[in-house]
């Protein structure tokens, strides 16, 4: 039985680990993903400067009808870019991203596009955040800017050890809208294997720009037909003994795989989100540059 490591060699596997991680994405965003980060999300802050009179050629989207109204003279809004855009992680550390049937776990999965995202804000000279939840908050790391600081957050993450195994998508939606004050982007990282939190999803869709992030497994909408198998819920710890030699109880759990998945994205249509959806089982980059060339052409129109 191997001895427990210490705590300088857990240290020095951390910083392994941070670098593994660094180089595997610092090319991915230098190469490929800054500039569309860029083109989709910088630039889309604006605060309102003052107002003053229509002058031909000013869009005539930009009338503020109560001051024309009261003045008699026509006025339009003007607007100047915010300086820096914040952006937070908002990350699902339970217990069901403990699991993973392809190449990788789905919290390695979570991790990794959690790096790219958050490399994408400090080269675009935005701040970023972090906030990782169970059942209940467990870490906030408010936003800053700086190499130092991604790279603090990407040691959270791979470092982190949950207390408890459940999720609360709702509660932790509810401390961010809490704690942030201004507009931020927010990407929500999860399986959202949970129930009951359309209502503080909603909310926070109108306070800040939302993107859901979804992480899935194969093994989520199919089982394999290889005899008698254990199940074990990660969050609850329940087990159960199936039989996938039966093609009823296959076709059964890859419906209600299916119907789930459904669901989630029907529900995100309907809020008007942009969602990136992304699985174990396939390099995430095609995903992730479909997701902005969506969101790109959305805001074109």
């Amino acid at each position: 039985m191997p001895a427990p490591q210490t705590d300088s060699e857990r240290t020095r596997e951390l910083l392994r680990k941070v670098r593994r991680i660094q180089v595997r994405t610092d090319r991915l965003v230098n190469d490929v993903v800054v500039g569309e980060y860029r083109s989709v999300f910088k630039g889309r802050g604006m605060e309102f400067d003052e107002v003053r009179e229509y002058f031909p050629g000013d869009d005539i989207r930009t009338i503020d009808w109560n001051v024309t109204a009261r003045t008699g003279t026509a006025h339009v809004k003007r607007y100047v870019e915010e300086r820096e855009m914040t952006a937070i992680l908002l990350v699902d550390m339970s217990l069901s991203g403990r699991f993973g049937s392809a190449e990788q776990l789905k919290i390695d999965l979570a991790t990794e596009i959690s790096a790219v995202l958050a490399f994408s804000a400090i080269k675009n000279n935005d701040k970023i955040g972090l906030l990782l939840f169970t059942d209940h908050v467990e870490k906030y790391v408010p936003a800053k800017k700086g190499k130092q600081h991604v790279l603090r957050v990407i040691r959270e993450l791979l470092n982190f050890e949950p207390k408890a195994g459940g999720t609360d998508v709702a509660g932790a939606l509810e401390f961010l809208n809490k704690v942030l004050k201004r507009k931020a982007v927010v990407f929500l990282v999860s399986d959202f294997i949970d129930t009951d939190y359309e209502r503080d999803l909603a909310l926070t869709k109108s306070r800040h720009d939302l993107i859901p992030v979804r992480i899935s497994d194969p093994r989520e909408t199919t089982l394999p037909d290889v005899g008698l198998i254990e199940l074990e819920d990660a969050e609850t710890g329940e087990r159960i003994v199936i039989d996938t030699h039966r093609r009823r109880l296959r076709d059964v759990f890859a419906s209600r795989g299916r119907d789930d998945q459904q669901t989630l994205s029907g529900l995100l249509r309907s809020m008007g989100m942009d969602a990136l959806e992304v699985s174990t089982d396939r390099p995430y980059m095609k995903d992730l540059l479909g997701f902005f060339h969506r969101r790109e052409r959305r805001l074109q129109h």
